[in-house]
């Protein structure tokens, strides 16, 4: 097995013990902790499809994370007190709730991935983070869900034939997503659409003269990205049983952006190892200082400048990305 393989089996069985061994001690927290680094991990898996592959630096993800979010508060809302969205029935079950957040999610993708896919460089970040801020104030100017304040969830949404409300159930429903989600990425990425993706990123010219339409390919990229990132939030509102505005700020992007840069960019299981090591200076260094952020500061500082494939590129070395 390469080096790369066996490390991304250690990141992987390493998420799924610490909840057990939580469990063992009666520490709930740490259950908390590792779900915690499994959705951010899913969320940043589908910026990496576009980041990562396809070279496109969306500051504007956080729109879909967030969007992600609200249709699970949302519709906890009104299930809760048996009422009807937009004159239909709603669900409280997660995968209704993931199918209904995949459709708006890909929904508002399309027009915003069409446009901003029109530029590129600097102005692609700048109009993705342009259109992500647009919706953060849309939310924060809505009301009937609770604007600026944000929205609660009583209860967590429900799965078939789980407790949602148990930490340990919470997390294996999360971490089988981020599963999931790295299959479907590690399927693309393999594919002859992800092959054309990456070879977009490397030279549109070339692409464009096999008969390749890079435009395409990327929109693809870009609504499936979105997809995978607005799953992700409906579990984080789930995790914190809460849902804001917050959730679609600048700062949540370039949180998930942070997350691939330290697991490795283009790496398949960078954002897993990303948010975990982001996690945990979070937990650790947050308890000694409020100003933890400085110390990831320069540790993402030293990632970019000596360790360019990141944790996982660091420790598995120049190996094919795996």
């Amino acid at each position: 097995m390469r080096r790369e393989g066996l490390l991304n089996l250690v990141l992987m069985l390493l998420l799924a013990v610490v909840p057990l061994v939580a469990v063992w001690l009666d520490e709930p927290f740490y259950s908390t902790l590792a779900t915690r680094m499994a959705i951010l991990a899913l969320g940043a898996v589908g910026l990496n499809l576009v980041l990562g592959f396809g070279g496109l630096v969306s500051f504007g993800h956080a729109a879909f994370f967030g969007i992600g979010g609200y249709v699970a508060g949302i519709i906890a809302t009104h299930a809760m007190n048996s009422e009807t969205l937009l004159g239909l029935p709603v669900s409280d079950q997660m995968p209704v709730i993931w199918l209904v957040a995949a459709f708006v999610c890909a929904v508002v993708a399309l027009p915003i991935g069409a446009i901003s896919l029109r530029t590129s460089g600097v102005y692609f970040i700048m109009i993705t983070l342009a259109f992500a801020q647009m919706v953060y104030y849309f939310a924060i100017s809505w009301p009937a869900y609770g604007g600026e304040d944000g929205l609660s969830i009583s209860v967590r949404n429900a799965f078939p034939g789980l407790n949602t409300a148990a930490p340990l159930s919470f997390f294996f429903v999360s971490y089988g997503l981020l599963l999931a989600a790295l299959l479907l990425v590690w399927r693309i990425r393999d594919s002859r659409f992800g092959s054309a993706l990456q070879a977009a990123r490397q030279n549109e010219t070339r692409v464009a003269a096999v008969g390749i339409r890079p435009y395409q390919i990327r929109l693809a990229a870009f609504v499936i990205s979105a997809v995978i990132t607005g799953i992700a939030g409906t579990l984080f509102a789930n995790l914190n049983r809460f849902v804001s505005p917050s959730m679609m700020s600048w700062q949540m992007s370039g949180e998930l952006i942070v997350l691939i840069i330290l697991g490795g960019t283009g790496r398949l299981f960078g954002p897993v190892a990303g948010a975990i090591l982001f996690v945990l200076l979070e937990s650790m260094l947050g308890g000694v200082t409020e100003r933890w952020q400085f110390f990831l500061g320069f540790i993402l500082l030293g990632v970019v400048l000596f360790a360019r494939g990141g944790i996982v590129g660091l420790i598995a070395g120049k190996a094919r990305h795996g």
